[in-house]
């Protein structure tokens, strides 16, 4: 019999993966490992680390230590004496990356506090619609709403209008109940 090795344990192949499930788990699980290992290095060694990451969606994911806009800020505002051409070259392109990458990071930022925004907004709406569909003013309304608020003012009307009916059949029964009571006991 054949011993099957587990499948985290294995050396997997470093080509990308076919499966669109399997690289987002793997994704998921690697940012996972190295957000570990960075919190560690910190940790241990007392680093300020900075990790940015775009998922295969492009969502961004960030750890920074001791934050990430710390890390970024410090990584801009260095000076660095480059020793040679080809250090100048490497020098000049990381620059453009981390620009690219703070740009890309404060844009997220942007993006993250206007969604915050909307979810206020939608859920102050959410609140107000909570009133009652009669309370909502008509001028917000299209005309596929109006068609519709037009339809249930009459379907209320109509459940007003049986309930009357409802109360007066009752009080008209009753009223003629006592009368045939009271009838009776003058004979």
């Amino acid at each position: 019999m054949e011993k099957k090795q587990a499948k985290s344990r294995r050396r997997v192949e470093m080509r990308r993966m076919n499966s669109e499930e399997d690289r987002l788990v793997s994704f998921s699980k690697r940012k996972s490992g190295i957000y570990k290992k960075a919190t560690e290095l910190s940790t241990l060694c007392s680093a300020e680390v900075g990790i940015v990451i775009f998922s295969p969606n492009g969502k961004p994911f960030s750890l920074g230590h001791p934050c990430m806009e710390t890390i970024t800020n410090k990584l801009l505002s260095e000076n660095h004496t480059p020793c040679d051409a080809n250090q100048n070259f490497l020098e000049a392109y990381r620059r453009v990356k981390l620009t690219e990458l703070h740009q890309n990071y404060k844009e997220a930022c942007k993006q993250m506090k206007t969604a915050k925004e909307q979810e206020k907004q939608i859920k102050k709406k959410c609140m107000v619609r909570s009133k009652g569909w009669w309370e909502e003013p008509v001028t917000e309304l299209d005309m596929d709403g109006v068609r519709r608020r037009a339809d249930l003012i009459q379907m209320l009307h109509n459940n007003v209008q049986l309930q009357i009916n409802k109360i007066q059949a009752m009080a008209s029964s009753s009223s003629l109940s006592s009368n045939t009571q009271a009838v009776g006991h003058g004979h």
